[in-house]
């Protein structure tokens, strides 16, 4: 049987607007429902994916596997793909580091399977010019991805060399864009318990606009994807150690994210229930 599908494992907020790329460029995109919530089923039913019932039957009719899931699941999920014998191409575009990504392409490579490095940027693609996909790793696998989602709303961007290299880049843009919010929300949090965060806010309007400091809106979106960052700030660091460099920064973040946790995909959380949640509690609050 030629393995002619492309596999989605698993069509969260952006795992499924990049398999719904793969769709618009004609693939017909297989994902697997098993476990699942009913929000995820109905998601992918609308965006016209294939339910598969099992890994072995995905991995039996997919010739290309995309793993777009939270960092800590990526070695699970790698593991699970190549227990059952896949040697197509894998794609793992997750925000891990780049020695997780090289542990990843060793346990894929026992199949002979051929890994690419994928480094999402940008938000879940809905517009042209705002989400890109760079590829990393071997020549030939590397070319079929761009292959599959050129002219699409996911932009594939090609990097020379090995497994890693798109790794790289997407933490150390995640490292400055994503500490950006928790620091916002640390100097908000200072300012309101002085009183100055109104203050503050003007300020930042008028020397830093269109930052999370200077756009209340802009800080609140962080809330809801709080639950995804906080694992992400973990590889973060994890690779700034790994480089030999202090991975302070990232500790942090990943400490003021994880106080956002009760958040979760919550649209309608405000900046100042998040600058809240990182001051003490007030006198009255501890009783």
């Amino acid at each position: 049987m030629t393995r002619a599908d492309v596999g989605i494992l698993h069509p969260g907020s952006m795992g499924a607007r990049v398999a719904a790329q793969a769709v618009a460029a004609g693939a017909r995109v297989r994902w697997l429902a098993q476990g699942r919530s009913a929000a995820t089923r109905e998601r992918a039913a609308a965006l016209g994916l294939t339910p598969a019932a099992s890994t072995a039957e995905l991995t039996a009719e997919c010739g290309v596997i995309l793993s777009v899931c939270p960092p800590a699941a990526a070695l699970d999920v790698a593991r699970r793909i190549a227990a059952t014998g896949f040697h197509g191409v894998y794609v793992d575009a997750n925000a891990i580091s780049p020695d997780h990504m090289e542990e990843i392409a060793q346990v894929m490579r026992g199949n002979g399977a051929r890994v690419v490095d994928g480094g999402i940027t940008g938000p879940p693609p809905r517009e042209a010019d705002t989400t890109r996909l760079y590829l990393s790793g071997d020549d030939t696998a590397v070319d079929t991805v761009r292959t599959l989602f050129a002219g699409t709303l996911l932009t594939p961007v090609v990097l020379a060399g090995p497994v890693g290299r798109a790794s790289a880049l997407k933490l150390a843009f995640a490292a400055y864009n994503k500490i950006s919010y928790a620091l916002a929300a640390e100097a908000c949090a200072l300012a309101a318990g002085h009183g100055v965060l109104d203050d503050l806010r003007d300020l930042a309007a008028h020397l830093l606009p269109g930052t999370p400091l200077a756009a209340p809106e802009q800080l609140a979106s962080a809330g809801a994807r709080a639950w995804r960052w906080e694992p992400e700030m973990r590889e973060i660091a994890d690779a700034w150690r790994d480089s030999g460099l202090p991975g302070t920064f990232a500790d942090a973040a990943a400490h003021t994210f994880d106080r956002w946790r009760a958040h979760k995909d919550d649209r309608t959380v405000t900046s100042d229930r998040l600058i809240a949640d990182l001051m003490p509690p007030q006198p009255d609050e501890r009783r």
